[in-house]
């Protein structure tokens, strides 16, 4: 009897059990679903109150704004100009009155009232810059006349260029978004100089830098083919000590003289690091009647282009200095690129290939090691190993290099070999100073020498091998100079165009103590001061450009982290983002 009541009540807990539990589920699925439906309904809502929103902003919408949906919170309330220095500040003009046209095509559209002053130029067939290329003329009716055409656009007053293209919401409704802007580059309606008076002088400083030609090239076609220009343009040899050494006398640039030097590397005016002397070179501008001075160079030859134009001013000496950018490792500051990067990145293509072919073909356990330019800088580095896409490791200047350990570099070649046979290593001549340390002594230009961490990593590869009991097959390749030596692709050719037409058009505008670049894809000019300033850049080793290399390479990411106080990487460029 007792078990029976025992057996009883078991089944009684049993069922109250499941009832208990069932009761549970089905009281918790009711309790999901009325909150499922109370959050559709409330999505349904918002999604209402949206609708009618966007509804009443497109009735309000005034006609002209454009497409899309208006945010309140991104704005820019203040916009700086890094304003150029001109040189009717202190000079009167001698373009007054003169109207910018384009020179040697007939004018067909828009011709200037017949009362306007105007400043006609006629090329002849020999297309010199000795004073018969060229005839100036006052005719009070220009649309009878063929020869010149108004340039279909004009450079206006305070017209920019914005650097912060990248807008974030305020942070709260009281902030004031601010943003930089650079003067925009291009002809301008007035001229400081009359075409006729201008004698011009280019120099080239420092290493060489596909596209020198082009540059060179194109200054003196556009002095002469857009402007007319009636005096001579001086080719000043050997850098900044060929205004003043004789055994490197200048040469007189011509149309036919620069007509074909685009197609070679190199520059046809020479180059070498050092040599300035103001005194000697204010002797120079003085005796040839210089009135624009081009000069291509880096940082450091822009810093003296600048003591050059401050010395012209204390002088009381109407001259323009303009400067071009000009470095291999891309690493002057807030330009999107430098000339030649490009061409220079794509002849490293071939030494990569190489190097694949080396290690791939070569027993046991190949590897081969390419060393590409980049002192202190990774660009050349890090876009030939994103272009080739067979690279399994990118050494840079910016990322500490570890060799051994669970972060090491070495571990992850032997692991990228046993994967697929071989590895491609890319690394930038300055990576690696944390291990080899840094050298006292520096060039002509100041820049210190490098330790040669090309052969170090080989022997290190070796070693490691050599210490876990196997043999590495390690081969070298050093291309530095010839990527550097090659001509202009036809991508930076037409960069060199650019950088060269509107280097002209400020020179003649009247701006000095400028450079000339390309900022969020458009033209502007810089002052030079500006510029230099945070020169040389490095790659932001927190960017995606990093990213881009860790995703491609597998290799461990050696950053560490931020500290407080450490410098940033912000910056208007966008290879830097």
């Amino acid at each position: 009897m007792d078990a029976s009541n025992n057996s009883k009540g078991v089944a009684l807990m049993a069922t109250a059990v499941v009832v208990g539990t069932v009761a549970g589920m089905a009281s918790y699925s009711l309790s999901k679903l009325v909150g499922d439906l109370v959050e559709a309904k409330r999505r349904v809502t918002e999604y209402e109150k949206e609708k009618k929103r966007m509804a009443e902003q497109k009735t309000t919408k005034p006609k002209d704004a454009p497409p899309g949906t208006k945010l309140p919170s991104v704005a820019i309330d203040e916009v700086y100009l890094w304003e150029v220095e001109h040189l009717s500040s202190r000079f009167e003009s001698e373009g007054m009155g003169v109207v910018n046209h384009m020179h040697g095509v007939a004018d067909t559209s828009s011709p200037l009232p017949s009362d306007a002053p105007t400043f006609l130029r006629f090329l002849t067939n020999n297309g010199g810059n000795d004073g018969s290329s060229s005839k100036h003329n006052n005719n009070k009716n220009p649309a009878t006349k063929t020869g010149s055409n108004d340039y279909n656009k004009l450079i206006g007053i305070h017209e920019c260029i914005l650097a912060d293209i990248t807008r974030t919401p305020a942070s709260s409704p009281n902030q004031v978004q601010r943003s930089t802007a650079y003067v925009r580059a291009g002809p301008r309606r007035e001229l400081h100089f009359h075409p006729r008076n201008v004698n011009a002088a280019i120099v080239t400083c420092g290493g060489l830098c596909p596209g020198l030609n082009n540059v060179v090239r194109e200054i003196t076609n556009s002095l002469v083919h857009l402007y007319g220009v009636e005096g001579k343009i001086w080719g000043i040899r050997g850098g900044y000590k060929g205004f003043h050494d004789p055994r490197y006398p200048p040469i007189l640039l011509t149309p036919q003289f620069v007509e074909d030097i685009h197609h070679d590397g190199g520059t046809v005016l020479s180059s070498s690091r050092g040599g300035f002397d103001l005194e000697k070179i204010i002797g120079f501008i003085k005796d040839k009647k210089i009135q624009h001075l081009y000069v291509i160079g880096g940082d450091g030859t822009h810093r003296g282009a600048f003591i050059i134009h401050e010395g012209c001013m204390e002088r009381g000496m109407n001259v323009a200095v303009a400067g071009i950018p000009k470095t291999i490792d891309n690493d002057v500051d807030y330009i999107d690129r430098s000339f030649g990067f490009a061409s220079a990145v794509e002849a490293a293509q071939a030494a990569i290939r190489c190097a694949k072919t080396e290690a791939s073909c070569n027993l046991p356990n190949g590897i081969g090691i390419v060393k590409l330019m980049g002192r202190s800088a990774g660009f050349i580095a890090v876009h030939a190993t994103l272009g080739s896409g067979d690279v399994d490791l990118c050494l840079v200047p910016e990322v500490p290099t570890v060799l051994d350990g669970k972060d090491g570099c070495l571990p992850h070649l032997m692991r990228r070999v046993k994967q697929q046979g071989y590895a491609v290593v890319v690394v930038a001549e300055g990576a690696g100073e944390e291990l080899l340390g840094t050298s006292a002594e520096v060039d002509a230009s100041g820049n210190k020498k490098l330790p040669k961490i090309g052969e170090f990593l080989k022997t290190q590869i070796e070693d490691y091998y050599t210490k876990h009991g196997d043999v590495a097959t390690v081969k070298y390749i050093d291309p530095s100079y010839m990527i550097r030596s090659v001509p202009a692709n036809a991508a930076d050719s037409l960069y060199c165009m650019q950088l060269a037409q509107n280097a002209v058009h400020g020179a003649m505008a009247g701006f000095t103590g400028f450079s000339v670049g390309l900022c969020n894809n458009k033209m502007v000019f810089l002052p030079i001061p500006e510029l230099v300033s945070t020169s040389p850049r490095m790659m932001n080793p927190r960017g995606r450009t990093w990213e881009r290399v860790l995703a491609l390479t597998r290799q461990p990411n050696t950053v560490p982290k931020r500290q407080p106080g450490e410098k940033s990487y912000d910056s208007h460029a966008p290879l830097l983002r």
